[in-house]
């Protein structure tokens, strides 16, 4: 302030008087004059004269013959020091902490709520699952060749697939409700692997490549009763869409990877060297996967997640008990019969609801997996496109599939959260995803005399639309009861495994009779889609079903 006057430095008119009076030293050490900072620190304390004071011979005069105050002025000097070694010292705070979290935000995903974590590896682990899947259906066209198979032979190697996969998913659904989705999903993953990377070795001999075939669909097969079981229990309705679009539709992001990889590794390393390098990768997911079940194990942020989500304590228990620490692999065979009488089969069978999806399923797989299997043989056949051609129109389907997806799932839950009744829309996207391959079918079977990339286009369209699915008939199985969804999910992908058992290979057969696409391939699929729709619109349902006490009390 004006009134503190520093004795032989500052401003003021006394001041100027008394600066000649006393000289700067002569002997100050350079240090001193480098660093005034450094220099004031080492002056004698200077007092503040307060004119205002009484004292001494002035009474109430002004200047240094007030009273003098002996507090020293160095101690404002010092205080604006501290201020700013304290700013300093936050500034490099600051950029520590903001080093820090930028090392902490490393890997990406670190700072992800463990749930979508969970999502994101489930989804991983599907996408590896269809490259798996459809690396046959590019490799079956070489090993046709050097094996002499026919359309036939071709059908029952490409359909034992879905022989295991039917088989393993009612088990599949059982065990993920007692065991917890995330184990099954990870032994599913290990066996399958494992099943693909033999193939090469028992190609020659039929049962061999038959039973190989079997065993990656039983390890897929207990998939997506997996994934359901993490789903229902760990996301809310308002996100399952998108949940269910992010998980399921990696299956499309697989079937284009697998597409388009496949061909250039067979053309230069061999047929073999396919499913050699295609297991691998479902041996490192796991492996990483291990290391994201540890730090899920050591955090409690999934409980925070369902308090954050407004749910109960016992609810946010349950989910911590299923999903987290499900039940420990030594229960006895007692309990494990019994867990399986627990089940209300009966009730199941008496909902109308249950039964609309399983025909659904069933509709909606026929032209899903005749297409999977044999629309590379069509457009190489069909169009005169060679294996690479063949195989890159092939991901134009899978690649329409992933952008429409991006587009239903929002769109659904948009329509949930703004008050839509559930069912309506779930209604509404399984009729669009089976009435637009119908649709598009009838025009590619009949001659309308079109160019060849019309008919591609036409199929893309279609298959892509039928997307629609994921936020249709799978998330049905959530909503109509969180307990029971894998097995509910396990009971209708059992019956719509059965086109991939029946459907692959009567195409291959009516084939081989017929000479004809339109006949084999497509007629079939058309007449489902059409079925489906009615059966869908009639008795579908997304209102969440008491089949038991257990689940109505909870």
């Amino acid at each position: 302030a004006e009134r503190c006057l520093l004795v032989g430095v500052g401003a003021g008119p006394r001041r100027h008087r008394l600066l000649p009076r006393m000289p700067p030293p002569l002997h100050a050490p350079p240090a001193l004059l480098l660093l005034p900072h450094r220099r004031r620190r080492r002056w004698p304390p200077a007092v503040r004269a307060s004119p205002g004071d009484g004292g001494g011979g002035g009474g109430g005069g002004g200047g240094l013959a007030g009273a003098l105050e002996k507090r020293p002025v160095m101690g404002v000097v010092a205080e604006e020091e501290d201020e700013e070694e304290e700013k300093g010292a936050k500034v490099v705070e600051g950029e520590k902490g903001a080093t820090a979290a930028l090392e902490m935000r490393w890997p990406p995903w670190e700072g992800l709520a463990e749930r979508y974590k969970l999502i994101g590896a489930t989804s991983l682990a599907f996408v590896i699952c269809n490259m798996d899947k459809v690396n046959l259906s590019v490799a079956i066209i070489p090993m046709s060749h050097q094996y002499g198979w026919n359309s036939s032979t071709a059908g029952l190697v490409q359909s034992s697939f879905f022989w295991g996969y039917a088989l393993s998913q009612l088990p599949g659904g059982w065990l993920a409700k007692l065991f917890g989705g995330r184990r099954v999903l990870e032994i599913g993953v290990v066996a399958w692997s494992l099943a693909t990377a033999i193939i090469p070795a028992v190609a020659g001999f039929m049962p061999g490549l038959v039973l190989s075939r079997i065993l990656v669909g039983i390890g897929e097969g207990v998939s997506p009763s997996a994934a359901t079981d993490l789903i229902a229990r760990s996301i809310p309705v308002q996100e399952r869409s998108r949940a269910v679009a992010v998980v399921f539709g990696g299956l499309s992001f697989g079937s284009v990877l697998g597409l388009l990889f496949a061909p250039p590794i067979i053309q230069n390393l061999g047929w073999e060297s396919v499913f050699y390098i295609f297991g691998l990768l479902g041996i490192i997911w796991c492996l990483g996967f291990q290391s994201l079940k540890e730090q899920q194990l050591r955090g409690n942020e999934d409980i925070q997640v369902i308090q954050d989500l407004g749910q109960s304590p016992s609810g946010s228990s349950d989910l911590i008990s299923s999903s987290v620490s499900p039940k420990s692999s030594e229960s006895s065979l007692g309990e494990l019969i019994n867990s399986l009488k627990d089940v209300p089969w009966r009730e199941f069978f008496k909902s109308k609801a249950v039964w609309a999806m399983i025909y659904a399923h069933f509709c909606g797989s026929w032209g899903h997996y005749t297409c999977l299997s044999w629309l590379p043989t069509f457009f190489s056949e069909e169009l005169d496109l060679n294996l690479t051609e063949a195989a890159w129109v092939s991901v134009l389907p899978p690649l329409g599939s992933m952008i429409i997806t991006s587009i239903a799932a929002p769109f659904a839950d948009n329509l949930i959260s703004n008050g839509v009744d559930t069912t309506k829309v779930r209604k509404i996207c399984q009729t669009i995803a089976f009435l637009s391959p119908a649709t598009f079918m009838m025009l590619s079977s009949v001659d309308l005399g079109v160019p060849p990339w019309e008919i591609v286009a036409f199929l893309t369209s279609g298959l892509a639309l039928s997307s629609f699915a994921l936020s249709g008939l799978y998330c049905t199985h959530q909503d109509i009861s969180r307990e029971y969804a894998s097995i509910l999910l396990g009971i209708t992908n059992t019956v719509g495994a059965v086109p991939g058992i029946v459907g692959v290979a009567l195409t291959g057969y009516l084939l081989d009779t017929t000479h004809s696409w339109s006949i084999s391939l497509f007629a079939p699929s058309i007449f489902f889609y059409l079925t489906g729709t009615a059966v869908w619109l009639a008795f579908a349902s997304s209102e969440p079903q008491e089949f038991s006490k257990s689940e109505s009390e909870s």
